[in-house]
């Protein structure tokens, strides 16, 4: 039996503000992620955001800005491929294609969330099922480049950069088996949730503040907001229909 609560949108309305942010960053900067695209992908890219984030925050309208966020993830995910290709042993490409795709995946959800022609136990599965695919890359990378995951803690934070480094690993590796398995999937997706905004606010706000003038700072904060918002855009879908 499934029991059905009141649906949540504050997932897509974080979604929508990161990508609003992310746009103006893009825009700002002439650049999309340090990626150093031309001018005209990068362009279109910041539109794409700032339209789409502002238009999911309406509802009646939140499938036009969906499908446009989705779009433009897609795009970038899809030019980390190249670079796969032509050095597939190396994970930073395979790691940045696997964060676009979590962007990909979280406006996905919300544009089948809106639409009737997904079922309600469809929609979950699928969603949990791309989005634990994208955890278990992100415990990948930061195992891969343990040392320069360490290095973003906050040397204040106790009891060492190492500890938290190893611990965020770890717990990324369970909310992906979580994910994947389908084993107390709704409180992985709002843990995970909750650890990678703290990651925004912990490491990322505060290197903006001690360093404004650093595009990679900007662009990485909004990034990890909008991987929070796709993982709280899951939250929402798995509490609305529980088991």
């Amino acid at each position: 039996m499934t029991v059905s609560t009141p649906s949540s949108n504050l997932g897509r309305h974080v979604f929508g503000v990161a990508a609003l942010a992310f746009g103006l960053i893009t825009l700002a900067w002439h650049d999309y992620n340090d990626w150093h695209q031309l001018r005209y992908i990068v362009y279109a890219a910041a539109a794409a955001q700032i339209f789409g984030g502002a238009v999911i925050q309406v509802r009646r309208i939140a499938k036009t800005g969906a499908s446009v966020l989705g779009a433009a993830y897609l795009v970038f995910a899809l030019l980390c491929v190249p670079q796969i290709v032509a050095a597939p042993q190396i994970y930073n490409s395979w790691g940045n294609f696997f964060e676009q795709f979590s962007l990909v995946t979280g406006a996905a959800m919300v544009y089948a969330r809106l639409s009737s022609a997904w079922s309600p136990e469809t929609l979950p599965r699928i969603g949990r099922i791309l989005l634990g695919i994208c955890v278990a890359s992100f415990t990948l990378e930061q195992a891969i480049y343990l040392g320069a995951t360490a290095n973003l803690v906050p040397k204040w934070v106790p009891p060492s950069q190492m500890f938290w480094a190893v611990t965020t690993t770890v717990l990324f590796a369970l909310a992906a088996v979580a994910l994947l398995a389908n084993r107390m999937a709704l409180l992985a997706a709002r843990l995970l949730t909750v650890m990678v905004a703290s990651f925004g606010l912990l490491v990322w706000v505060p290197l903006v503040l001690s360093d404004p003038r650093n595009h990679t700072n900007w662009s990485e904060n909004a990034e990890t907001f909008a991987i929070a918002g796709a993982a709280w855009i899951l939250a929402d879908l798995l509490g609305e229909h529980r088991p």
